[in-house]
């Protein structure tokens, strides 16, 4: 409809895995590499993860693309089946013919190890993919596994490559599966673009598309990598319906407001732009920490209009006078406070302001403009964590947050959150306390959230399997007693196999990521769990 106003050869945001489109971020030119090497390489799995519409498939298609002329490629794309119909379809794309005793798994087996000896004896490679992997039965994995036995003296003689949704990396850890999980020699996890690679990504699909100028301002692009949260198969759904926008204004570039309409229009009216997509976690290191804040203080990112309600009377709660320790429940009769009002009121709710709050709970002084709240949280033995995350993982957690919120007009405001009872939030505003929807707040907020908490040693650094560091020596006696079985040897500090597998248990049990590394989340909950420091707590029952 609108290729011919804007001078362009084809649509540029179809949702149609095009390899021609496949922008090569570092992250999707690291994992192409993951999946050739794959290919090259003989023996065991490779692994490849990602969130819903970062472009796997779009990688596996580029992939076939480059693949070897040696190289015979079975591409399972459909895996809910069982296991004796997961070798059929193997088979059919490999074009053996099936055995004469139909029905048999053994003699699929049997018919495929013929195929895979006569293909290695003509110096044919042999490829199994199998997409949506998180899909796969255990018994359908241990079928998998079990082909991976197939093999000369010197070599496998398949190899498979497995992509999947991060469901696929809790499926692996399981610990019926760990014999399969012990063959991935290669694993690699796609993550959604940042805000220079979204730009990049929308100007590449542009280009491809044969567009003759830049059609989305720069305001734009900001706004639809907040909205897309660097998804691709979302930036994909936005940049087309606000194309189609500028279309029908005959405007001849998108501008910002044609992706907040699109985003409406998308996601629904009320919610911020970000339901399509999981929380992701930025990084823990703390010069990454403070470039993040740095890049927070200038946010830009509009959020979109709060729910339609009726003036509510304001019942500020003093924050003066008050321990860390004694944050109040709301009181029967207190009226919530509508974020619409609370925002407009003209309260300090800068970034500055939400630091001199949290500094507050933390009995620890913040000066302003005396350098970035973080250096000041270093020198009193503190460390930012800055992540996104949703309401129930703060609570886990356990700490008071700074959370970004984003009123109608667009207007980034950074508040404290204090506590959490019921369906009610208490937020913390240059000194003031106030009770508020928690889904009214979740319109309001994208996931942003900043706290404090008190590391012991480097808070930049995970402590993962094969390390020797003196935190271990903490962490196996903090395990033990929460899990009331104790981890010999416990004044050892090397991170060995067992204390991987207690840590993937314990991660497992409080539903966090199942990876065996220890960072700043997982330290957290452990300290939350053992009263390990006296810093102030998220008040409220969750």
């Amino acid at each position: 409809m609108y290729l011919q106003f804007f001078g362009l050869n084809e649509k540029p945001f179809s949702i149609t895995p095009d390899p021609r489109y496949l922008y090569m971020s570092a992250r999707h030119a690291d994992a192409l590499a993951h999946l050739l090497y794959g290919i090259s390489e003989s023996g065991g799995f490779i692994q490849l993860t990602g969130e819903i519409g970062t472009g796997k498939t779009t990688l596996v298609r580029s992939m076939l693309e480059q693949a070897p002329e040696n190289a015979d490629i079975a591409l399972i794309l459909n895996p809910q089946v069982s296991a004796l119909e997961f070798l059929e379809g193997i088979c059919d794309e490999l074009g053996v013919a099936p055995p004469e005793t139909s029905g048999s798994t053994k003699a699929l087996v049997d018919t495929l190890n013929t195929h895979l000896l006569a293909a290695h004896a003509r110096g044919r490679r042999t490829v199994l993919v199998v997409d949506e992997a998180q899909n796969l039965k255990p018994e359908v994995l241990e079928q998998v596994r079990l082909l991976t036995n197939l093999e000369t003296a010197r070599q496998k003689l398949l190899q498979i490559i497995l992509i999947g949704q991060p469901e696929l990396r809790e499926l692996l850890d399981r610990h019926d599966l760990r014999q399969l999980a012990q063959r991935i020699t290669g694993r690699y996890h796609l993550e959604p673009l940042d805000r220079d690679d979204t730009a990049r990504y929308v100007d590449h699909r542009l280009r491809v598309a044969g567009a003759p100028a830049q059609l989305f301002t720069p305001p734009a692009l900001r706004e639809l990598y907040a909205r897309a949260g660097g998804v691709p198969r979302l930036i994909n759904v936005l940049a087309d319906r606000a194309l189609l926008g500028a279309y029908s204004r005959e405007l001849p570039q998108v501008d910002r407001r044609l992706v907040r309409e699109a985003a409406r229009e998308v996601f629904g009216r009320g919610r911020n732009g970000t339901m399509g997509r999981r929380w992701l976690a930025a990084p823990g290191a703390l010069v990454l920490v403070l470039a993040a804040l740095a890049a927070w203080q200038m946010l830009e990112r509009p959020g979109s209009p709060g729910p339609d309600v009726e003036s509510e009377t304001i019942h500020p709660i003093r924050l003066a006078g008050m321990t860390p320790a004694a944050v109040p429940t709301p009181p029967p009769g207190v009226d919530l406070v509508t974020l619409d009002q609370l925002l407009g009121l003209g309260m300090d709710t800068s970034t500055d302001g939400a630091f001199a709050t949290l500094f507050e709970l933390w009995e620890t002084p913040y000066r302003r403009g005396e350098g970035l709240a973080c250096e000041q949280a270093d020198r009193h033995g503190l460390a930012c964590l800055f992540q996104r995350g949703s309401l129930s993982h703060l609570m886990k957690l356990g700490r008071p947050s700074i959370l970004n919120l984003v009123d109608s007009d667009g207007t980034a405001h950074q508040v404290v959150l204090t506590a959490v009872e019921g369906e009610a939030a208490e937020v913390g505003i240059g000194g003031e306390r106030f009770w508020v929807s928690v889904p009214e707040l979740s319109d309001y907020w994208f996931g942003d959230y900043l706290l404090l908490w008190r590391p012991d040693g480097d808070p930049g650094q995970t402590l993962r399997a094969g390390m020797r560091d003196s935190r271990v020596v903490w962490l196996r006696r903090a395990l033990g007693e929460l899990t009331g079985d104790p981890l010999p040897p416990e004044d050892s500090a090397l991170f060995d196999e067992a204390l991987e597998a207690r840590v993937r248990e314990y991660q497992r049990t409080r539903r966090l990521t199942v990876d065996g590394l220890v960072g700043p989340r997982t330290l957290l909950i452990i300290q939350g769990e053992l009263a390990a420091d006296a810093g102030p707590r998220l008040g409220g029952s969750g």
